[in-house]
């Protein structure tokens, strides 16, 4: 279902939708409230939800959403604005289940190419979560859909995962790389490590500009420990969270004994700006075997090839289980390549970190 009030909007998203083989528009309306009344009558995988409209808005829409439709997912689509960040990162605590930044103009829309890959690439993920989820609990599938949505891809299955040894090693870095359903891991995670430790924490959330200025404040009241958007050329503090800002990946460079943080706009990499990947690189270069990445929940495989440069450095990998997952991508190619020490659900993330980075025993 697409949710849009802007008519030119809402027929180009359904019509992205449409030519996708395996994909189908139960309905598209302009409002919440006639989302809501379409959900009486069809049962949906997907609803993409815009997030300023008139009658019922998206925000007031999204818990009556869930609500009448178990195991629905929802994906916001905003422009980017601070307002609409704000509005988004508030979604996704209420259960949206991933974002995305839509262009401002219907002619920005017809040529934007990145946005149609990343548009689809998020749907058909999410469609795929949504009836395997509802396979485990029983729900009927969404009617009308077509099967190829859920077939074209089985969830990867966590059977065989061969672990590396888990070291005791104190770490004199923490690096997070996470993608789809990452804001509320992240959350879950670094609330659960608590403030006891020193180490900087480095961030990586594919996310566009602007809304990762909001999740840094949004991580800082949910982790207490001081959190910001990384500016190029400053120096790593202790004890600090540095989160990636939108379109720049976050680079540490080693300038005699203190390590600085570069934003570079070199090309983007598994089509993310900022990825995972490079970031990992570079702390692995600087930092060498003191290095422990944690790879949570998210589409694709960023971070795999980063993970296997700090693995051959000496460093550690975590990553998070299939079932805690929102999408097992990220953190299922780590540990499926055998590059992780632990596959944990995000429950138990953030007290193994805690542990190691205070020399507890592992």
């Amino acid at each position: 279902m697409v949710v849009d009030d802007a008519l030119v909007i809402r027929g180009m998203l359904s019509r992205m939708i449409e030519e996708e083989p395996g994909m189908a528009v139960i309905a598209s309306v302009g409002d919440g409230e006639r989302a809501l009344k379409s959900l009486e009558r069809h049962e949906v995988d997907v609803v993409v939800l815009d997030i300023e409209m008139p009658r019922m808005d998206g925000l007031t829409a999204l818990p009556k959403i869930i609500e009448m439709s178990p195991g629905v997912q929802v994906l916001m689509a905003s422009t980017l604005t601070l307002r609409n960040a704000k509005v988004s990162m508030k979604a996704m605590e209420l259960g949206a289940a991933d974002y995305i930044a839509k262009p401002s103009s219907s002619g920005e829309l017809r040529s934007a190419d990145e946005f149609r890959r990343e548009f689809l690439e998020k749907v058909k993920t999410l469609g795929r979560l949504a009836r395997r989820r509802r396979r485990l609990s029983g729900t009927p599938a969404a009617k009308g859909a077509a099967p190829t949505v859920s077939a074209t891809k089985s969830a990867s299955k966590p059977a065989n995962i061969t672990l590396r040894p888990l070291q005791n090693a104190k770490p004199d870095i923490i690096a997070i790389g996470s993608s789809t359903g990452g804001p509320q891991a992240l959350f879950k995670v670094l609330s659960a490590m608590g403030t006891e430790f020193r180490q900087p924490i480095l961030i990586t959330q594919h996310m566009p500009p602007t809304f990762t200025t909001i999740l840094a404040e949004h991580i800082q009241k949910a982790c207490g420990r001081p959190c910001k958007e990384a500016t190029d050329g400053e120096a790593i503090a202790p004890g600090t969270v540095y989160v990636a800002p939108g379109d720049y990946h976050m680079l540490v460079e080693s300038k005699g004994i203190s390590k600085t943080l570069r934003l570079t706009q070199d090309p983007p990499e598994n089509f993310c700006r900022p990825a995972a990947d490079p970031m990992f690189r570079s702390i692995s270069q600087a930092y060498g075997a003191r290095v422990l990445v944690v790879i949570l929940t998210g589409m694709g495989s960023d971070g795999k090839k980063g993970a296997e440069v700090v693995v051959q450095g000496g460093g550690q990998v975590v990553g998070q289980d299939e079932a805690s997952s929102v999408v097992w991508g990220m953190p299922g190619a780590v540990a499926n390549a055998g590059l992780c020490s632990a596959v944990l659900p995000i429950d138990e993330i953030g007290g193994l970190v805690k542990r190691l980075a205070t020399g507890g025993a592992a």
